[in-house]
């Protein structure tokens, strides 16, 4: 059965399966992983957690709701809601996720994003935007499944990003 976690320093190994078979880089989106982030030492992966888990009490710019997608110990991917206010919220939507590539094409995007919703609903959000490439059609679909309606795109420096609302 597939659930979201919060993060936990407990799922280290797992979590650095998973982001080994994204391969090199931070680019696995709904984890929060930023290029300053040591996530190779113990240390490091604590400050990395504790960062995520303090985001859910912190308001205004920097709040947010992550969560770890898991099955039988396993960490199939992340997703994170950013609270109403967040920092660049209006590029990146209110709520990215990732699934590792084993993993895809499941269904398992679509049930973390479904929870997902009812988090940003519980947190007093009364709608959320999404964001992905055009080209992504895994994830639009997704977002379209959960009820994403394309409010309109953009180009970007790396491509065309589809803009998604959804009234929760």
């Amino acid at each position: 059965m597939v659930v979201l976690l919060p993060p936990s320093v407990d799922l280290r190994s797992a979590w650095l399966e998973a982001h080994a078979e994204w391969g090199p880089g931070h680019h696995e989106d709904g984890f929060g992983l930023l290029e300053t982030d040591d996530i190779r030492t113990p240390d490091g992966f604590r400050a990395f957690v504790g960062r995520l888990i303090a985001a859910e009490s912190t308001p205004g710019a920097r709040g947010g709701t992550y969560r770890w997608i898991a099955e039988d110990g396993e960490i199939l991917g992340g997703i994170a809601l950013r609270h109403e206010n967040a920092r660049d919220v209006d590029v990146l939507g209110h709520i990215g996720f990732g699934l590792r590539p084993s993993a895809r094409g499941r269904g398992i995007a679509a049930s973390a994003l479904m929870d997902m919703l009812s988090v940003a609903k519980a947190v007093g959000m009364n709608r959320v935007l999404l964001a992905c490439f055009v080209d992504n059609l895994a994830s639009v679909k997704t977002i379209q499944h959960c009820g994403g309606m394309l409010d309109g795109t953009v180009m970007t420096d790396s491509g065309e990003v589809g803009r998604y609302r959804i009234v929760l």
